[in-house]
């Protein structure tokens, strides 16, 4: 296994463990156990926590394989793993389908390599087309690889005012825009208009909806941890987001808006809106999440003055030949789009899930 210069900076040089971990899979008891571990482990996500077993199994009906390795009582580093296996998209085994980041959370060397060498063995056994890492930096440099995306991450300053005049000018101008606009947010306890927001949105970009139970199952197994703030004008919904929390970092995650929101500079307001927040709250971090290179997201997020960071999704190839390319950049689906934006949106939401489920 071959690492970039610095890539176990990470994990401890010389490992604490007096005994090699033994690696487990995650049972129902041991959640609490596991999510001490990602809360604590510098290198662990929001998408790593036990939660997601969950909502993967009973959302998109995937089988999981959440391992763990510990050694002498106490985890040592955790990677969740999820199957999916479709007629059209390929069969794959993956940390973590649906999520941003993922691969393996390690606090020594010897508990990462004991979780690799398990996740390969897993794949191998199940026969998967390939097996994937998302990860925030190089792991296996020797697998094939993708390039295509990166995320934006910034600190939030203290000062709410500092945070608004560090916003480039143009996209400072559509903020207030939005302010002036009369727009307001509101923190939502469902996800209702939400789900209006969202599904209007990804329907004008032709790309497939996830379901609604999918949202509120979110909302219920990671409660506070998972907030929905609408922006509305004389009481209609706008936009929306959901963010997640974790540590000292806020991702919105999900959002959208109705054909009106581009008039009313409504995203531009809800992103803020959700910085000011989080900022009167003391939350350090802005996770703007994944975007692909060159596309409307990346610019939008550069010209918040955020910069992008690469992120590493390596690929070990079982029974595939190439690395998988399930994106709408791809040219072979310009056609699906293209069609799928002409669905009524009732029928759109009502098809979408099918598909999505499998994409990951």
């Amino acid at each position: 296994m071959n690492h970039s210069p610095g890539q176990l900076n990470d994990v401890s040089d010389i490992d604490l463990v007096t005994t090699a971990p033994s690696v487990h899979q995650l049972l129902s008891e041991d959640a609490d156990k596991w999510d001490d571990f990602v809360f604590t482990c510098p290198t662990a996500t929001f998408f790593h926590r036990a939660g997601w077993k969950e909502v993967i199994e009973r959302a998109f009906g995937h089988k999981t394989w959440f391992l763990y390795a510990e050694s002498e009582g106490k985890i040592q580093g955790v990677l969740p793993l999820a199957e999916v296996d479709s007629y059209l998209f390929g069969h794959s085994l993956s940390a973590l389908p649906f999520c941003v980041y993922g691969g393996i959370a390690a606090v020594t060397n010897v508990a990462r390599e004991a979780l690799d060498h398990a996740a390969q063995e897993l794949a191998a056994q199940l026969g998967v087309d390939y097996l994937e890492y998302r990860n925030l930096g190089v792991f296996h440099s020797e697998w094939p690889s993708k390039d295509l995306y990166v995320t934006f991450r910034k600190a939030i300053d203290p000062d709410i005012e500092k945070n608004m005049q560090a916003i480039p000018r143009k996209q400072r101008a559509m903020v207030r825009k939005g302010i002036k606009a009369g727009l307001q947010s509101i923190v939502d306890q469902d996800i209702e208009r939400f789900f209006l927001a969202y599904a209007a949105s990804v329907h004008r970009l032709g790309t497939p909806v996830f379901s609604k139970d999918y949202f509120s199952l979110l909302k219920e197994i990671f409660s506070d941890d998972c907030e929905v703030m609408t922006i509305i004008k004389d009481e209609r919904t706008i936009s929306s987001v959901m963010s997640f929390y974790f540590r000292n970092e806020v991702l919105p995650y999900y959002g959208g808006g109705i054909n009106e929101a581009r008039d009313l500079a409504a995203n531009d307001f809800m992103y803020w809106e959700l910085m000011r927040r989080c900022c009167e709250k003391g939350i350090k971090i802005f996770d703007f999440g994944r975007s692909k290179r060159d596309t409307g997201s990346y610019h939008f997020k550069k010209n918040w003055g955020f910069e992008p960071q690469q992120l590493y999704y390596e690929y070990q190839l079982v029974k595939a030949k190439t690395i998988p390319d399930h994106n709408p950049l791809n040219p072979k689906y310009q056609f699906f789009i293209k069609a799928w934006q002409k669905l009524p949106l009732p029928l759109a939401n009502l098809i979408g899930p099918h598909i999505v489920k499998n994409l990951g």
